[in-house]
């Protein structure tokens, strides 16, 4: 699932491309997309995005012209309509041209430029949601890398309710406090910080204040900066400390730093990515499932409130998807069993040649002399045991009646 970092780089991805793009007309929806329909339409609009936390913000303004026969055209919206965007486990944006225009396109702005180009909500999935005139999700605290010091204040301020007695691994998805913080963000913050992730989070927050040094930093890069290495980006980022909330802020930027897509295994380059980890899908790491099945990966000892009888899941590999986003493995096979079935000539082989072929290879099996027997097809077998049956029934019903006749 796109955590924080992936969505704040949709964002950045949307004001890169749709700069000084005008669009224009309706807001199309798919057909088969359940989400609501987006009532806006104009002749000239922008798109800017803003992200905050796991949840992406468009923002459709108008662009006002003196033209009559724009302004007489019924239907035309003249205020900004803000679409909120949460991604579900495979969203993403992409701008194209209107005949590259992707397979899971669910939701498609289109520009007023000729050729026409495409800003697509693509969901292959479509776990993906949007709201037209949406605003932020009130069940969710503030956004760990852009609101650092809300973040830090609601998390301190609310230390002693009951969803802190809760193992630190598991509480770290809770959205309405660490709002951006997903899986492989969890295991990286518990591993820099070397604390087991079965451990209640109140004992691990009781000790920490509202304030701290993280809150003056920006360690957020434009993507235009020079791109650096790995190794050289991992030098510049020794600033952390043990302080598990400050590592909340802090690990994410050093996701959006790395640019690119962040988490995505289907793109071409995903090096930079897999080389910034150092705990998520890492040789040596154990792995144990929490209380709600979500598989957490970590070194040494899991602590106190480990689920008991917890197996370790087998780990899978990195796979880039199929060109259809289609990688289960029921329809993986299905596919193949269909290709080697073409391959074959597609026919199946009839009954009656597959039992002559059985014949055969029964009659080379036999020895010379051996006498072959016959086994008869089973309908044959039913009617005789019907007719058997039925012979039976009648004799029974004869010596009745002759018993009858003689007590008379």
């Amino acid at each position: 699932m796109p955590e924080g970092p992936e969505l704040h780089l949709a964002s950045l991805y949307v004001n890169r491309m749709c700069e000084g793009v005008l669009f224009r007309g309706p807001v199309i929806k798919s057909e088969v997309s359940k989400n609501p329909d987006v009532p806006f339409t104009s002749e000239a609009y922008r798109i800017t995005a803003a992200s905050r936390g796991k949840e992406v913000k468009l923002t459709l303004t108008p662009i006002k012209t003196d033209e009559p026969k724009q302004r007489v055209k019924a239907g035309q919206v003249e205020h900004p309509m803000d679409i909120v965007f949460r991604f579900g486990m495979s969203g993403y944006f992409r701008f194209t041209s209107e005949d590259e225009l992707p397979k899971h396109a669910h939701l498609r702005f289109y520009s007023k430029e000729k050729p026409c180009r495409v800003l697509s909500f693509v969901d292959p999935r479509r776990f993906g949601s949007w709201e037209p005139n949406g605003t932020w999700q009130p069940g969710r605290g503030p956004c760990v890398m852009f609101e650092y010091k809300k973040f830090r204040e609601n998390v301190v301020t609310h230390v002693s309710d009951r969803a802190f007695d809760r193992p630190i691994c598991e509480v770290l998805l809770n959205q309405k406090y660490f709002n951006g913080i997903g899986n492989y963000l969890r295991a990286e913050i518990l591993f820099r910080s070397n604390i087991p992730p079965f451990v209640a989070a109140k004992t691990v927050l009781e000790g920490l204040g509202p304030d701290d040094s993280c809150q003056n930093e920006n360690p957020v890069k434009n993507e235009s900066d020079t791109k650096t290495s790995v190794r050289t980006k991992k030098k510049l980022m020794t600033h952390q400390t043990d302080d598990l909330l400050s590592l909340c802020h802090t690990v994410p930027l050093e996701v959006v730093n790395l640019g690119g897509k962040g988490y995505d295994p289907a793109s071409g380059d995903f090096s930079d990515f897999e080389a910034w980890l150092q705990c998520y899908y890492v040789d040596g790491m154990k792995t144990l499932r929490d209380h709600n099945g979500r598989t957490i990966w970590f070194r040494g000892d899991p602590g106190p409130m480990a689920p008991k009888d917890s197996k370790s899941p087998k780990a899978k590999k990195w796979a880039k998807k199929d060109d259809d986003h289609d990688y289960t493995n029921k329809k993986k096979g299905a596919r193949e069993r269909k290709a080697r079935i073409k391959q074959e000539g597609g026919m199946k082989t009839p009954k009656k040649e597959k039992d002559a072929g059985l014949e055969e290879a029964e009659s080379k099996r036999r020895k010379p002399g051996e006498t072959h027997e016959v086994n008869t097809p089973q309908r044959e077998t039913r009617s005789n045991a019907r007719r058997r049956k039925t012979s039976s029934v009648g004799v029974t019903a004869g010596s009745q009646r002759r018993t009858m006749r003689t007590t008379r």
